[in-house]
C-alpha cells in the first residue's frame, strides 16, 4: 500500500521562505556593490551623519554653488559637447569640464556618452540602457545600481569620443579626480575657510554628489513620465519645468529628443536653460564655436503638427454632422417637390438641410427661413440678408440632409415618393452621375 503525505502548513511555510531567500540571492547577485554603495549606502551615511553635523551658512552657499558647477559640468560637457557634439570647445574648456565633472560621481565622459547615445537611438526599446520602458523607478536609478548584459545595450558610434584625448586622459585619471574633486576638494575648502571640515564633507561633498546624481536621474524617468509634448507625441520624452530647474535647463525634454544637436534645450529666451545661457556666454568670449541650432522654420512646424493632431483628437470627440461626402444624392426637382409637400428644407451652397427641428428657435424669426424653404437660400444665408458666424454654420452642419445634384429630365417623383424609393429606380441620380 502507498503511503501519501499530505503537506502540512509548515511544509508550504518553509518552501515559501526558501523562494524568498532564493529571490533575494539572486538580487544580490545582480547588484553592482560598486555603485550601490557610491549612490545609496554613502548618501545614507551622509543623512544620518548629517543629523550631528550642523550646516553653517557658508558651507551651505559653498554647497550650492558646487552643485551648480558640477550639473553645468554634466550638461555643458557631458552631455551637449561630448554625447551631442552641438558646439565645438577649445581645450581648456574641455580640461575644465571634464575635472568638475568628475565632482558629481557619474562616470567618464566616455561611458556616460556612450549610454547617452545609445538612449536616444534606442529611446523607449529594450536596446534603452535606461529606457522608461522598463519602469519609472528603473530609469532613475535601477540601471545604475543592478548588472545588465551590456550586449543588450544598443550599439552606437562613438570612435569621436575614442579619439578625444581629453576624454582619454580622464578616463585614465578617473577614480584620483572623483575622489580628489568630489570629497577632497570640497572638504578642505570648507575646513580651510571657516574650520567646517566636517560639514565640507558631508554637506559640499557626500550630500551635494548625491543630489547632482538624483537630479540628473530625474531626467532620465521623470521628464519621460510627466510634462508636455509640445513637438511630438511620438516617444516618452516630455517637457518637465521642475527638472529644467533642477538640472540646469535638463528639462525640456520633448524638445531635446526631437533636436538633440541644438546647443539649447529651452529655445525661447525666457526659458530656464542656464546650461544654454553659460554656451553662449563662452562663445561670446571666444573660446567655443560652431554652435549647433535647429533653423526656426523646422521647430515652428513640428510645433504646429503637434497642435494640429491634439486639435483633430479634440474634433473628433464633437458632432460636426453628416460628412458631407456621406449625405444622399438629392436632385433639385426632387428638393423642391419635397418642400412643396410640407418638408422644411433649406438649400444652400448645393446642401439640403432639414430645419425642421430649429425654425421656430431661430434668432431672427421663423419667418425668414420660412420664406426660403425649397429655394436657394445661398445668398441671403451669406451676406445678402446676414452673414452668419461660424456659430451658425456648425449648427447648420448638424442638420445635414443631402447634397445637391442635377435634376433629371423625364424623372419627376410622385407625391407619395421619397428620396431613399427614388434612389432605386433607374431614372434617379447614382452616386457622382446621372443615369
Amino acid at each position: 500500500m502507498a503511503i501519501v503525505h499530505l503537506a502540512s502548513e509548515d511544509d508550504t511555510f518553509h518552501e515559501d521562505q526558501i523562494t524568498i531567500f532564493k529571490d533575494v540571492y539572486r538580487l544580490f547577485q545582480r547588484i553592482e556593490w560598486y555603485r550601490f554603495s557610491l549612490l545609496i549606502l554613502l548618501p545614507a551615511f551622509g543623512s544620518v551623519a548629517a543629523c550631528f553635523v550642523p550646516l553653517q551658512g557658508k558651507t551651505a552657499i559653498f554647497s550650492l554653488v558646487y552643485y551648480s558647477l558640477g550639473m553645468l559640468s554634466i550638461t555643458a560637457g557631458y552631455h551637449r559637447l561630448w554625447a551631442h557634439r552641438s558646439y565645438e570647445a577649445s581645450t581648456g574648456v574641455k580640461l575644465v569640464l571634464a575635472i568638475l565633472g568628475t565632482s558629481s560621481g557619474q562616470g567618464t565622459i566616455q561611458a556616460w556618452s556612450k549610454n547617452h547615445r545609445a538612449h536616444h537611438r534606442y529611446s523607449d526599446s529594450d536596446k534603452d540602457p535606461y529606457g522608461v520602458n522598463y519602469g519609472l523607478l528603473y530609469a532613475h536609478i535601477g540601471w545604475t545600481v543592478l548588472k545588465r548584459d551590456t550586449r543588450l545595450v544598443g550599439r552606437v558610434d562613438f570612435d569621436d569620443l575614442s579619439k578625444d584625448p581629453v576624454v582619454k586622459w580622464q578616463a585614465r585619471h578617473y577614480l584620483p579626480l572623483f575622489v580628489s574633486m568630489g570629497f577632497v576638494i570640497p572638504t578642505m575648502t570648507m575646513g580651510l575657510l571657516s574650520g567646517d571640515w566636517l560639514g565640507g564633507l558631508i554637506y559640499a561633498g557626500i550630500l551635494r554628489v548625491f543630489l547632482v546624481q538624483q537630479a540628473t536621474c530625474c531626467v532620465n524617468s521623470l521628464a519621460h513620465w510627466a510634462g508636455g509634448k509640445p513637438f511630438s507625441s511620438k516617444g516618452s520624452p516630455r517637457d518637465n519645468l521642475a527638472v529644467a530647474l533642477i538640472t540646469m535647463g535638463e528639462g525640456f525634454h520633448n524638445f531635446h529628443h526631437h533636436f538633440p544637436r541644438d546647443y539649447r534645450n529651452g529655445i525661447q529666451w525666457y526659458s530656464y536653460d542656464p546650461t544654454k545661457w553659460l554656451i553662449s556666454l563662452l562663445h561670446w568670449i571666444g573660446v567655443v564655436k560652431n554652435l549647433k541650432q535647429f533653423p526656426k522654420n523646422e521647430i515652428e512646424k513640428s510645433r504646429l503638427q503637434e497642435r494640429q493632431l491634439v486639435l483633430d483628437g479634440e474634433k473628433k470627440m464633437l458632432d460636426w454632422g453628416i460628412p458631407e461626402e456621406n449625405l444622399p444624392w438629392m436632385s433639385l426637382d426632387e428638393y423642391k417637390w419635397e418642400s412643396r409637400l410640407g418638408r422644411r428644407l433649406l438649400l444652400i451652397d448645393s446642401i439640403i438641410y432639414d430645419v425642421n427641428s430649429f425654425i421656430e428657435h431661430h434668432p431672427g424669426g421663423a419667418g425668414i427661413i420660412s420664406s426660403n424653404i425649397g429655394t436657394d437660400a445661398s445668398k441671403v444665408f451669406n451676406g445678402a440678408i446676414y452673414d452668419h458666424s461660424i456659430a451658425a454654420r456648425n449648427l447648420l452642419a448638424s442638420m445635414r440632409h443631402a447634397r445637391l445634384t442635377k435634376t433629371i429630365r423625364g424623372c419627376v417623383p410622385a407625391p407619395h415618393t421619397s428620396v431613399r424609393v427614388v434612389a432605386t429606380r433607374k431614372c434617379s441620380i447614382r452616386r457622382g452621375r446621372s443615369s
